[in-house]
């Protein structure tokens, strides 16, 4: 498998649309196919030290005239005397009544990282990893296909992602982490790692060892050259030249797909080529070993 080449597809793909970087706002985009329960809106961003207000809307369409539905509105305020979070639903023109949250999680001046999730029946918003809010929906989610952001926001990063609601309900695994594997690996079978990369990241390390505690292959990320390389006993340490995918404050996925003598990867959905290993190897693996600048949410193999 050469790199940059495509795994396989697979029943969830992680990244749905490419993402978007320092957008100008207002900012108004297509939502490729809708929204849809799992799926899952990343916004990246720092609040100006003057701002007022701000707003992220999940549209009904994007016309100005007559002004679409809007299935959800967020919106943080920070200028009155207790900053504080709206959210709402504009039907036919007319708000209906407002949801208010007198805690506001965001601050002027400050970074943020804010997840959109959506469920059956409810958004849920988390805030810098920490769950802040939930909003029933009061419109079909189907209807949903645009996205807009307005106000006083500086954004970096806007991410579409198809992803497990882990990050909201699963606590944090102890990092180093080390998990057993009994009964080895075998062809076909699939090794997934989701966290959080820290902000001053140093690297991050994937071990696979055997029974007799040799380690046949490590997955390494260098955040100081942002590198990433397989290192191996019998080949040494090979480059992956492919876009290095980690970023510091974000959220990151590793598939590691079992061959036939091999594995396959994949980081973020996007399938970076493949590592030989010898013989036999993977049935004698025993031990997967994750360690670095990460805050783990959930391995799975």
């Amino acid at each position: 498998m050469s790199p940059g080449e495509k795994l396989d597809p697979l029943p969830d793909t992680f990244i749905l649309q490419p993402p978007v970087f320092h957008p100008v706002v207002p900012y108004v985009t297509t939502i490729f196919g809708g929204l849809r329960a799992g799926k899952m809106v990343q916004l990246q961003g720092v609040v100006p030290l003057d701002a007022r207000r701000f707003q992220v809307d999940f549209q009904c369409g994007c016309s100005l005239h007559p002004r679409p539905d809007i299935a959800i509105h967020f919106n943080p305020r920070f200028h009155t005397t207790k900053p504080h979070v709206i959210c709402n639903t504009l039907q036919g023109g007319h708000w209906q009544a407002e949801a208010r949250w007198p805690h506001l999680a965001l601050q002027r001046g400050a970074s943020f990282l804010i997840l959109f999730l959506f469920g059956n029946e409810e958004m849920k918003v988390s805030v810098n990893g920490l769950h802040f809010l939930h909003y029933r929906y009061r419109l079909p989610l189907s209807r949903v296909d645009t996205l807009g952001i307005y106000g006083d926001i500086l954004v970096t990063a806007v991410g579409f992602l198809n992803i497990n609601p882990f990050l909201l309900k699963s606590p944090r695994l102890e990092v180093p982490c080390s998990r057993a594997l009994p009964r080895g690996l075998w062809p076909g079978q699939v090794i997934i790692v989701r966290g959080l990369v820290l902000p001053e990241p140093k690297d991050f390390t994937l071990r696979l060892r055997d029974e007799a505690a040799h380690v046949p292959v490590t997955l390494r990320a260098s955040f100081a050259d942002r590198t990433l390389a397989w290192v191996s006993r019998w080949g040494g340490k090979k480059l992956i030249p492919a876009p290095f995918l980690f970023y510091p404050q974000r959220f990151f996925e590793v598939l590691l797909l079992c061959q036939e003598g091999g594995l396959k990867l994949a980081l973020n959905g996007q399938g970076l080529g493949a590592t030989s290993l010898g013989p036999q190897a993977l049935e004698r693996l025993r031990e997967l070993h994750i360690s670095g600048s990460i805050q783990l949410y959930c391995v799975h193999y």
